[in-house]
């Protein structure tokens, strides 16, 4: 559909479409044999996408399955992938769990250090790679796991003259498999039967901001029962086009970017790389895109930085263009109709700009767009319905399995994550105003830490969330930030600082903030500043700078960030307004100790680590 208010509801047929299946790997085996020769997955590689159908991926998955069991690969084993987001992820998965294993993904950017605490915790048998930098990760630690039995790697690319006995190629992997499904043709089927939904299939590690990573354990029950209830939370449909791109290792990536496509029947497109992300969606324009706000942030800047390098008249026909869009959202949350002059305006807008911001983004086909994982702007929100595609806000949690809440297309409310899907309860804890969650999605508790799990759960079985919040008399309900993250001035004022965070990071030269004011007389912000717009600011009005620590340093850039930041600052209290701030002067990736591996500060750690530039602002 184009956009909302121009084509009636979005219905769902998936319920009909699902692929029965009490486990992943039935589930799975299932849409095999339904759907044959449609095309499952697609991947760029080295420029040129390349398809496989339902049968080619079930031979693949059944090749790996095979290795795995001729390696010596038992039932209920785990198998860790380290790796970044490609099909070879998708096929190691699908391969474990159809060796009645249990996958635990890794985070690429994981030093080697926390790969061996979460190889150790997890009991790691087997460990996929993704290349030759992994691969070197593994060998570091591998004295150190006696469990760890092979590696697998998926790229051998630099690694042609390896010779050791314990690392091989995915190929070679595949080529075991070959000779072990021949020999023994009804064991991986044998294996698929013997899966139970009460079973462990997935370990999914939380970032662990706050001391070790936790492996958050998952069954094939609650998979399943929230990938039927999905259909219904998230309209979803079979033949369209998923992009996946996001760490795969990361609850909302596996099951919307990879089981939900499975489930229901929609094509799965991996992009190339990481970096190749703005060119690849282009290409692929999916059906529905689900992103982070970070991404969400970064697609907007790349728009604005365009739109001031264009002519004055393509500049004038997207200011008018995006203002009836705008005018058109605002009547659409308010629950107004829209007429039929400001309906052919909006066809006239979409023909002059509005398209071609759409096309820019690569969302042209998006029916609508899903954020979720964090907070994000209601301007950025706006700005994307007034491209006329609706942009909903879903809540979970690595715990809940997924999505637990989202915002229904015809019922849209900004700020809100909706009300709580039928597959699970909610409530708000009349104490604490904590959000809590029950519901078979849940998850089965942390592995080898009973008391960690125990502290979760209230007595009466709820999910503590940790998040804040408030439902209205419709019942959709509205995070207002952390537990641990609420502000108390030293006046006694309760701020939620994400507000003023996601304001600041509407704009195009910031990429996040982190409000500081806990028990001090006024608040204060840490910013990370976008590295490449404040960059070609500085080009543009001839700003000197020898690196990225003299950049935040120049008084220019410091003007420009105090400009957004008074921009910010009109739309709160005074006591809720932001005094002095503070530009990070170090390049962060998620490498950083400072970054999780989504991207996003880790508020306490930053407190922490910049104790002496936050006393100075108070000084």
């Amino acid at each position: 559909m184009s956009n909302l208010w121009e084509a009636g509801e979005i219905t769902n047929t998936a319920g009909e479409q699902g692929v029965p299946g009490d486990t992943v790997p039935k589930m799975f085996w299932n849409g095999v044999g339904k759907r044959g020769a449609k095309v499952c997955m697609r991947q760029k590689v080295l420029g040129i996408w390349r398809s496989w159908s339902w049968d080619d991926v079930g031979t693949i998955v059944s090749e790996v399955a095979g290795g795995l069991m001729a390696l010596g690969f038992n039932e209920r084993e785990t198998a860790s992938i380290l790796s970044n987001t490609r099909a070879e992820w998708a096929w190691a998965d699908l391969a474990i769990l159809s060796c009645n294993g249990v996958t635990n993904g890794i985070y690429p950017t994981d030093a080697a250090s926390q790969v061996h605490y979460l190889c150790e915790d997890s009991g790691t048998h087997f460990l996929f790679v993704e290349d030759e930098e992994q691969l070197d990760k593994a060998l570091e630690i591998r004295e150190q796991l006696p469990q760890l039995r092979k590696v697998i790697v998926f790229d051998m690319k630099g690694l042609r003259d390896l010779d050791d006995p314990d690392v091989l190629s995915l190929e070679k992997l595949r080529e075991l498999g070959r000779e072990f499904n021949a020999k023994n043709p009804g064991e991986m089927k044998r294996r698929v039967e013997a899966s139970k939904p009460q079973n462990l299939a997935l370990l999914v590690y939380t970032s662990g901001t706050t001391g070790k990573p936790k492996g958050a354990m998952h069954s094939h029950a609650g998979i399943v029962y929230q990938l039927a209830a999905y259909p219904d939370l998230i309209p979803a449909e079979e033949g369209g086009d998923r992009m996946c791109f996001l760490p795969l290792c990361h609850i909302a990536e596996r099951m919307f970017g990879e089981y939900v496509p499975l489930y229901v029947g929609i094509t799965i497109n991996f992009v190339e790389n990481p970096e190749t992300v703005p060119e690849d969606v282009r290409e692929i324009q999916p059906t529905v895109l689900f992103a982070v706000p970070r991404v969400w942030e970064k697609f907007y800047s790349g728009v604005m930085i365009g739109i001031k390098e264009a002519s004055r008249l393509q500049q004038a026909a997207y200011a008018w263009g995006i203002s009836v869009g705008l005018q058109i959202a605002e009547k659409t949350l308010a629950g107004e109709p829209v007429d039929g002059f400001l309906k052919f305006k909006f066809r006239v807008a979409r023909a002059i700009a509005l398209d071609n911001v759409r096309k820019l983004v690569g969302i042209n086909r998006a029916r609508f767009l899903l954020t979720g994982a964090a907070p994000i702007s209601p301007d950025l929100v706006k700005w994307y319905m007034a491209l006329g595609v609706p942009m909903l806000e879903a809540w979970g949690m690595t715990e809940t399995c997924g999505g637990s809440t989202c915002v229904p297309p015809t019922k849209l409310k900004i700020g809100s994550i909706g009300p709580a899907g039928n597959h699970n309860q909610m409530r708000i804890d009349p104490e604490t105003g904590e959000i809590q969650v029950k519901g078979p999605n849940i998850f089965m508790g942390y592995l080898n830490q009973p008391e960690k799990t125990k502290e979760t759960f209230t007595e009466d079985g709820w999910l503590r969330t940790g998040d804040v919040g408030a439902v209205d008399a419709d019942g959709f309900y509205r995070i207002t930030d952390r537990m641990k993250d609420i502000i108390i001035t030293a006046g006694g004022k309760n701020i939620t600082p994400s507000e003023f965070e996601n304001e600041l990071k509407f704009s195009p030269y910031i990429t996040d903030a982190v409000v500081i004011g806990d028990r001090r007389p006024y608040l204060t912000v840490i910013i990370m500043i976008d590295q490449e717009n404040v960059e070609k600011f500085a080009q543009d009005h001839d700003v000197p700078f020898s690196n990225y620590a003299s950049l935040t340093r120049a008084p220019e850039v410091q003007a420009l960030i105090q400009q957004e930041i008074d921009r910010v600052n009109k739309k709160f209290a005074r006591v809720e307004q932001v005094k002095k701030f503070f530009l990070l002067d170090t390049q962060l990736s998620a490498e950083d100790e400072e970054l999780t591996p989504t991207m996003k500060l880790k508020r306490q750690l930053v407190q922490k680590k910049y104790l002496p530039q936050i006393e100075a602002m108070y000084s």
